[in-house]
């Protein structure tokens, strides 16, 4: 599914950082390699967090809920306005893992995740979904610990090392190898310089470009059988 990239300040924030606002508050966020390393795969709260910190910046609880709710509230206005299209490669992908029977389940630190799986049209695919909301109602640290996914193993009553973690972000992919899941899928979505290797050092044990591909490479949703 399309990602939220974007998280900016307001005037309120810039006045309280009064003089440590500097050369590095200036340079502006950028939407790959910031996003990628500070906000991807992370709450709201987190990704500011790590924005923040990454330009020497001071992240009280003020200014990190400040600058959180901004993205936000930039979030929820471009969800409104353009939707969401789902990559047609997972769509593919979900489709092949339903019809072999094997269990699914969507684990994100967004509070939006079952709103954008609905205008996607692929909610009912999933047997169980541990979102944002699920996380803060169980106290369930941010990734890159591995509790997100755990919980969501345990509402399939599957051990983690009989599950397969697919994800686009640095922090998930570090997740699904923390928790000790069987197999860990690195999504390369920006194919930039260097992303893909940087999801293999963070624990990725294979990547891909499309979510299509691991249809090619495991033979799911062949005419005869299911997964290898």
């Amino acid at each position: 599914m399309g990602g939220d990239r974007e998280i900016g300040g307001d005037r309120g924030v810039e006045r309280d950082l009064g003089a440590e606002r500097d050369a590095a508050w200036a340079r502006p966020f950028d939407e790959v390699d910031d996003y990628l390393r500070y906000v991807d795969g992370r709450s709201r709260l987190d990704g500011a967090a790590g924005f923040l910190a990454s330009r020497g910046l001071p992240a009280t609880e003020r200014v990190v809920a400040a600058v959180a709710a901004d993205k936000e509230r930039r979030f929820t206005e471009r969800l409104r306005e353009r939707g969401v299209d789902a990559y047609p490669g997972t769509v593919r992908l979900l489709r092949a893992l339903r019809g072999a029977g094997v269990p699914l389940a969507a684990a994100s630190a967004s509070r939006h995740a079952r709103e954008l799986l609905e205008r996607a049209e692929v909610l009912d695919m999933f047997d169980a979904l541990v979102d944002g909301d699920e996380a803060a109602r169980l106290r369930l640290p941010g990734k890159p610990d591995p509790a997100l996914f755990l919980e969501a193993a345990r509402r399939l009553a599957e051990p983690p090392e009989a599950c397969a973690v697919v994800e686009d972000a640095l922090a998930g992919v570090e997740a699904g190898r923390r928790g000790g899941f069987g197999l860990v899928v690195g999504v390369d979505r920006t194919g930039g310089p260097g992303t893909g290797d940087a999801l293999r050092r963070h624990g990725a044990d294979v990547v891909v470009r499309d979510l299509a591909e691991l249809i090619a490479d495991t033979g799911i949703g062949a005419a005869e059988g299911g997964p290898s």
